[in-house]
């Protein structure tokens, strides 16, 4: 029994010593892994493996081993807490700082912030100041700038600047400038103004580059017409804004415009003479340009439109023709009239030389053979008539052909392209419109000169009916004598 109560009380002191014994290593591990969490995020390094712990052979060693372990425990927490300590009372003297600083800083900022208001009083006082001693030269500020900037608009499409040179640099300037101009600025301001005005009153000869329809550009002597016209070797001449250069038309207008240019070229400087100018400076020019010649026109009306010029040609010659040749027929029968002696040269003579050949017929009989003649005569006075009547009823008909054919172009026009762009669509509208014109310019002449033929011819037919009636009679009254 002692026995057993001896081994109970001999182990008890070693397992408490034991576990006073791990209980620093458990420390020592848990302030490790404490002091390990800030640098999770350093990257790991191959550390050499910790040496193995002294290993107690007898419990006097295991007593030393837990009164050294004991011991650096101490000596670690007091090493922290000193660490502890001067990272304390670094982060105070930090935050001294910061605060000494914050408060360096907003009182700047307060010096500042009066410093800025007292100047924004002071400016605005000046301004006011300024604006007093101004007095109308603001308004002088104001009418210098808007002058400039009209002028600058108008000497840049002016065709004085052709000789003139370039003049917008300096208007450009003092339209934009936010400052009082100088004198010397006004004075050429003025000078500019008083040079565009007395330039627009002359009409010049100088030499200018100019573009070409080849896109060469040629030195040529040019006469310019105030601030209207430039002519140049019998061509009308355009002021190019965007190339500060004179250009030939592509397209001359027509000739009663274009038939001054060269007289007024010819009569100098000293001289008068006419020369069509345009107001509008290029606008008209451009206008006339584009407006298309009679051929264009012509040929704007298509196939239809041809038709209806051909169709009136052939009924305006064929009508000429019959207009010359009635008027000789009335003229011969008018004087048939006046003589006793029938003359088969003519309606009149041939109706009296059938009388005279059937005198001795009977009344009905002279009055059939006459009849016939009078009907052959008509005919021949009538004779092609009937193609003008045709071709100025046509004529309009085809007219308005044309107008449908020229609608249907329109329409697929407008189904392809869409009804963005009028050029798509101007053809169509072109022929429509232009062989509604041929149409109607062909059929109101002809339909004129057929009422004239017919109504020469009437009157032909009429002198015939009258003398064979008037012949008939007479044999009734022989017969019935």
């Amino acid at each position: 029994m002692r026995r057993g109560v001896t081994t109970v009380i001999a182990v008890t002191p070693v397992i408490a010593a034991l576990a006073l014994a791990a209980a620093p290593r458990a420390l020592a591990q848990e302030a490790a892994a404490e002091g390990a969490e800030p640098a999770e995020a350093a990257p790991e390094e191959a550390l050499p493996p910790a040496p193995p712990p002294p290993k107690a052979t007898s419990l006097d060693e295991l007593l030393e081993l837990v009164r050294q372990g004991f011991k650096a425990e101490r000596e670690e927490n007091q090493r922290r807490e000193q660490e502890f300590r001067r990272a304390k009372e670094e982060q105070a003297r930090l935050l001294s700082e910061a605060e000494a600083t914050l408060a360096r800083e907003e009182a700047r900022s307060q010096r500042l912030e009066n410093v800025y208001n007292e100047n924004e009083e002071e400016l605005a006082s000046l301004e006011e100041r300024l604006t007093q001693r101004l007095g109308q030269l603001g308004e002088l500020f104001g009418v210098v700038r808007q002058v400039s900037t009209d002028t600058s608009g108008q000497v840049w499409d002016s065709l004085t600047s052709a000789e003139l040179g370039p003049r917008k640099e300096l208007l450009d300037r003092l339209g934009r400038s936010k400052e009082l101009p100088s004198t010397e600025d006004l004075e050429r301001l003025w000078f500019e103004l008083q040079r565009e005005m007395t330039e627009q009153g002359k009409v010049v000869r100088f030499t200018a580059p100019v573009l070409t329809t080849e896109g060469d550009q040629v030195d040529t002597q040019v006469i310019r017409a105030g601030p209207f016209s430039a002519i140049a070797n019998g061509k009308y001449l355009l002021w190019e804004p965007t190339e500060q250069k004179l250009r030939e038309l592509t397209r001359q207008p027509p000739t009663r415009y274009l038939s001054t240019v060269g007289t007024f070229e010819a009569g100098g400087n000293g001289g008068f003479g006419r020369l069509a100018v345009d107001p509008s400076r290029g606008s008209l020019l451009n206008a006339l340009t584009d407006t298309p010649s009679r051929q264009e026109r012509i040929q704007q009306g298509g196939a239809v439109g041809y038709v209806i010029i051909s169709l009136g040609i052939i009924a305006g010659l064929l009508g000429a023709v019959r207009w010359a040749a009635i008027t000789i027929t009335g003229r011969k029968v008018a004087a048939q009239r006046k003589r006793d002696k029938p003359d088969r040269g003519n309606p009149l003579g041939r109706v009296l030389s059938i009388y005279e050949e059937n005198r001795n017929a009977d009344p009905e009989t002279l009055e059939l053979k006459l009849d016939e003649a009078v009907l052959r005569e008509s005919a021949r006075l009538e004779r092609f008539l009937w193609v003008v009547k045709v071709v100025s009823v046509v004529a309009p008909l085809l007219g308005l052909l044309g107008t449908v054919t020229g609608m249907i172009q329109t329409v697929q026009a407008i189904t392809l392209f869409g009804a963005g762009d009028p050029k798509m669509m101007a053809g169509g509208i072109s022929e429509a419109l232009v062989t509604t014109m041929l149409g109607l310019t062909t059929a109101i002449p002809l339909v004129l000169l057929h009422a004239t033929l017919a109504n020469s011819t009437r009157r032909i037919t009429d002198v015939l009916d009258e003398q064979s009636a008037g012949l008939i009679a007479l044999r009734s009254e022989q017969a019935n004598a």
